[in-house]
């Protein structure tokens, strides 16, 4: 066996220059007054101290051109805040976000205008996401016209036809409001309205999480297509890993507001090392059983302003000891860019 060594967690050291780089991010949200326990007595500093929710703590990730990297974990490990921080949507409390060897987290609005062309989202809730007061064919345009003032209304209308036909929209239905179709034919629009300003890189947050399974994989296969034809790079959220693995290149496993495993997607579900991901892959419902005698995940998960000291992951770990509860593991690299966060792992415990 390849000996592990430390290394950070999402880039190996072989590897190109990222298009998208982050070092050290955290969020943190302060809990309102008036909401349950929004103050803490500390011993150590002998006051009270307001309590915070630790959303994102100390992501390090690197998205290589052409990936499609899914982040999964339980709701509440801090997947969607993540995806927003990288975004531009949210606002960092530490750490850096660099997009194509730029630094992007402490831009303001008018500086970011170049960067919304090349970096766009498709959103959760397909019923949510589009004005409904627009025509499909105003809600492409619009984009459209915002980053091309020069283009002709000749060119501009090609255009949405073009992405209309891309995403399997009749042309006719150009002048139909949003209500007028289904959640699936919403979320292509969604897709149609994200590859408008041709960008090179699109977070999905739960792109097919709201539409019925017979719908799902055929926005995935039009996203496939989609990465396919416009040379995309994607960073994909979901808590499901049968899309995971029907999508992913690369998969990040996240707890708690930390990325515990990160690998490529064949390994991940061949050779998944960290505790929590075998959990996961255990308790995903499977035909050939492939993860028998796995170990089941017991209790809940923590709160992130309750996190524990150490490893965040050692209150419902078996594998956990002294050092578990007492520091936080290091991420280490095993072989092919497989690298995980775990004491036991690199102590060959497991």
């Amino acid at each position: 066996m390849t000996q592990p060594t430390l290394e950070t967690l999402g880039r190996a050291a072989d590897t190109p220059e990222p298009l998208v780089s982050v070092r050290q991010l955290r969020k943190r949200f302060a809990l309102h007054p008036e909401r349950l326990l929004p103050w803490r007595f500390d011993r150590r500093q002998r006051g009270w101290r307001r309590e915070r929710i630790y959303a994102v703590n100390g992501v390090d990730l690197d998205i290589q051109r052409g990936d499609a990297l899914c982040v999964v974990g339980e709701s509440g490990c801090g997947k969607s805040t993540l995806a927003r921080l990288i975004m531009g949507l949210v606002t960092p409390s530490d750490g850096e976000v660099h997009y194509d060897g730029r630094r992007i987290d402490h831009l303001n609005a008018r500086q970011w205008q170049p960067f919304r062309r090349r970096m766009q989202m498709i959103f959760q809730n397909p019923y949510a996401s589009l004005n409904p007061r627009l025509t499909v064919r105003q809600a492409l345009e619009e984009p459209v016209r915002i980053h091309h003032p020069d283009w002709s209304r000749d060119r501009v209308e090609a255009k949405v036809e073009a992405l209309m036909d891309d995403v399997g929209i009749d042309n006719g239905w150009g002048d139909r409001f949003a209500h007028e179709f289904s959640g699936g034919q919403r979320q292509r629009i969604a897709i149609a309205r994200a590859l408008s300003v041709d960008p090179e890189f699109v977070v999905a947050d739960e792109p097919v999480s709201a539409l019925d399974v017979s719908v799902q994989a055929q926005v995935l296969n039009l996203m496939m297509d989609a990465q396919a034809s416009h040379r995309l790079t994607y960073l994909f959220i979901t808590h499901d890993l049968a899309v995971v693995e029907h999508f992913a290149t690369r998969v990040a496993v996240m707890y708690l507001g930390t990325i515990c495993e990160l690998a490529d997607a064949d390994t991940l579900f061949a050779r998944p090392r960290h505790p929590y991901t075998r959990a996961l892959l255990a308790a995903s419902p499977r035909l050939d059983d492939a993860f028998p005698g796995q170990l089941r995940l017991s209790g809940e998960l923590s709160m992130p302003l309750q996190a524990p000291s150490g490893c965040v992951f050692r209150d419902r770990c078996p594998h956990a000891n002294r050092r578990c509860r007492e520091a936080a593991p290091t991420p280490i690299t095993l072989d092919r860019g497989h690298q995980v966060a775990c004491h036991a792992v690199e102590e060959g415990r497991i």
